[in-house]
């Protein structure tokens, strides 16, 4: 539930609305969610029904003016009612946009429920509650392309919804201290497949 007072970062907020990240901090800079957006502890936070005038602000790129688009994301973050914003010829059907966005917001918040960390189990790295799966690699796999019924088959104790809550929580919640991508892997991704003996290479 979006309250006046809920605050995302740029992170949540791509996952919750599906908004690319660089869009997201596009979309900001422009200053198109003017007066929903705070800055805390030196990164810039959105407040309450910025979320869904940055869902407007995505979904409207490719139709409206750029200030077309200030005009009609003012009005729906400034608006109590979920009502239709129209701007020239085109109307702005609101309310199943930010039904998106609740649902974003339920994802987030199951996955957030389905995490745990804990200093005793493999020095806090956040898992699957219940397991010692870290819940970045799972998401990690999903994105090199390993497909999710590899990945049940390498983890039985998973299930389908666990591996979307994971790569959620990933999306909001990136790994801390992660180098960009190209200078982080020098070896090959992180993979579900499962290595046979006879393919190891042999002891020096």
């Amino acid at each position: 539930m979006i309250t006046g007072t809920s605050e995302f970062t740029a992170n949540e907020a791509s996952s919750v609305t599906r908004v690319p990240l660089k869009q997201v901090h596009r979309i900001i800079d422009a200053g198109l969610l003017a007066g929903r957006v705070e800055t805390r502890k030196g990164s810039r936070v959105i407040v309450g029904s910025g979320l869904v005038g940055l869902r407007v602000a995505y979904l409207t790129a490719d139709t409206l003016t750029l200030e077309a688009r200030r005009r009609v994301v003012g009005r729906v973050i400034r608006q109590i009612a979920v009502e239709p914003v129209r701007e020239q010829a085109v109307t702005v059907d609101v309310g199943p946009i930010a039904q998106d966005v609740e649902t974003g917001l339920d994802l987030l918040a199951k996955a957030k429920a389905i995490v745990v960390s804990d200093k005793g189990i493999l020095s806090g790295t956040p898992c699957i509650a219940g397991t010692r799966i870290p819940v970045h690699d799972l998401a990690d796999m999903l994105s090199n392309g390993d497909a999710p019924a590899a990945i049940l088959t390498a983890y039985p104790q998973l299930s389908s919804e666990l591996l979307d809550l994971a790569a959620a929580y990933a999306q909001a919640y990136p790994r801390r201290g992660r180098p960009p991508l190209a200078k982080h892997r020098k070896s090959a991704p992180k993979s579900s497949r499962t290595l046979r003996l006879d393919d190891l290479p042999p002891a020096p």
